[in-house]
């Protein structure tokens, strides 16, 4: 099974998709190493559009190299400008899955608080948990904390 074959409007498609992105992977001076042809692999796998930067001035090299990834991995040449190659992959539906599955935005959680004494109903509260927050076992709501700076830890020492 060779690459996948896209319409021009399609590429056209990808290509105005993959214009904001940053180079994923990186191929350097050794060429195209099993590693790096995994790592393309793995960037496809996750995000179905990449960029990849080949560090060689060699432009045979260069375009050997985008028509063995896109026969390898049966992924789709988009472009190939300059040092900058751009391939597509449909994604995997596991992926997808874990994609959609992230939270978007706050999230509303129910909350039963009882009495100390037990001899009232339990109210429900309804409280709002932000990306960065969690509720602790007494139903509070308890935020992250900050990451020390390596010299704010040095400077606390």
């Amino acid at each position: 099974m060779s690459a996948i074959q896209l319409t021009p409007s399609e590429r056209k498609e990808k290509r105005a998709d993959a214009h904001h992105l940053d180079p994923v992977v990186m191929i350097g001076g050794d060429g195209l190493t099993p590693a790096v042809v995994k790592e393309v692999d793995a960037a496809l796998n996750a995000h179905g559009l990449i960029k990849v930067r080949v560090l060689s001035d060699d432009r045979e090299m260069r375009e050997a190299a985008f028509t063995i990834l896109t026969d390898k991995l049966h992924a789709a040449p988009i472009q190939h400008i300059g040092k900058l190659l751009v391939l597509w992959r449909p994604m995997p539906e596991k992926a997808k899955a874990d994609k959609e599955d992230r939270m978007k935005g706050p999230k509303i959680v129910k909350v039963l608080k009882f009495s100390k004494s037990g001899n009232h109903r339990p109210q429900v509260k309804k409280i709002k948990v932000l990306g960065n927050q969690r509720i602790a076992a007494g139903g509070e709501l308890k935020r992250a904390r900050k990451r020390q700076t390596s010299m704010k830890k040095s400077a606390a020492d």
